[in-house]
């Protein structure tokens, strides 16, 4: 029986701050927040949509590639539907689209076809990454698509998990288990690890591997923290659901208020859509509010990321990653970071 006294502490990130320091930045605009992630992937804005089918179609495709972000065309459809969504993209596109494959039946077809539309990289998509069947995906992909070719892979929460993935021949590898708003995985199965401390340890990592923070991202302060934590761009889902560009239909409730559907692609109402049935579920399916066009999203989240490498100094990810400091905060401490106005008795 493993002993309890060697239990480790997880960070959340509401669980800690960065410690503001000198800076000799004058303007924003002295920061580059661009992400090189290797082999061919690079990105002016460190952001990729979330492989999910009421995340990321042609429309978020394109409108990621236009921040300078990239979008990831969702697995949950047949090859010839995803191919078209590919397609449709590749006549707006100027930079980045994915394609998500998983690691049984089909995926190397979907691979294959999606090289030949354009794509400019491939994201093995599983819950649990860290798996023999991701290893033989991973060395049948290396394989059919060359050296010179971006595999991402994911998730893992562990750094035996990340170092075994770019052993395996994945140049950028997403980090977390579990922590997304509409996942289940915790609470159905007992396993992950909380989101930031998952990068603290991925980071330790000394493989020549890009790491994505995927999972639990509410806001720019937590992307700016998951980047000083060692993360080199992050992916979202929540954050992007629910505007014109995301899939699925908009409905209006009795009150007139228009909403969109968001779930999780291991929910019971995404397998039941996707393969006619359902396994065991780690997900739930929700509904948020209509919130206009993803760009004025994204934009925030750009002068939130350039802001919070203003307040270390740091004119660029990578000095980021070597000058950020962290302290721990209590509870108070995290109810004093958010606005407590409207807490207020007066």
């Amino acid at each position: 029986m493993n002993s309890m006294n060697n239990l480790q502490l997880g960070l959340s990130y509401d669980d800690v701050l960065l410690v503001p320091q000198y800076s000799d930045i004058k303007s924003r605009s002295e920061i580059c927040i661009g992400a090189n992630l290797g082999n061919c992937l690079e990105l002016t804005l460190p952001i990729f949509s979330s492989p999910m089918d009421t995340v990321s179609e042609a429309e978020m495709c394109i409108a990621m590639d236009s921040i300078g972000g990239s979008g990831i065309v969702h697995r949950y459809n047949s090859i010839e539907q995803q191919a078209a969504i590919v397609k449709e993209s590749m006549r707006k596109l100027s930079n980045n689209i994915g394609v998500a494959v998983g690691v049984s039946g089909d995926y190397l077809e979907r691979a294959s076809e999606a090289l030949q539309q354009g794509a400019t990289f491939i994201c093995v998509d599983v819950a649990h990454g860290h798996h023999i069947s991701m290893k033989k995906a991973l060395r049948r992909l290396r394989i059919m698509l060359g050296d010179d070719f971006h595999i991402m892979a994911g998730n893992v929460a562990t750094l035996d998990g990340i170092n075994d993935l770019a052993d395996w021949g994945a140049d950028s590898i997403r980090c977390n288990i579990g922590g997304g708003s509409i996942c289940s995985t915790r609470i159905q199965t007992g396993h992950g690890m909380p989101g930031l401390q998952t990068i603290f340890e991925c980071a330790q990592t000394d493989r020549d591997v890009s790491i994505i923070a995927d999972g639990g991202i509410r806001n720019s302060g937590d992307i700016v923290k998951a980047i000083a934590a060692g993360a080199d761009a992050v992916m979202c889902g929540s954050l992007l659901a629910g505007t014109l560009e995301s899939p699925g239909e908009t409905f209006k409730d009795k009150d007139g208020f228009s909403w969109k559907t968001y779930r999780g692609m291991a929910s019971k109402e995404a397998q039941i859509d996707w393969k006619g049935k359902y396994s065991s579920f780690e997900g739930v399916s929700s509904r948020v509010p209509c919130r206009g066009s993803v760009k004025d999203i994204l934009f925030d989240l750009q002068k939130g990321i350039r802001s919070g490498l203003s307040y270390t100094g740091a004119r660029n990810i990578k000095e980021f990653h070597s000058k950020a400091k962290f302290m721990k905060q209590t509870n108070a401490g995290n109810i004093e970071s958010n606005t407590h106005i409207t807490n207020r008795a007066w």
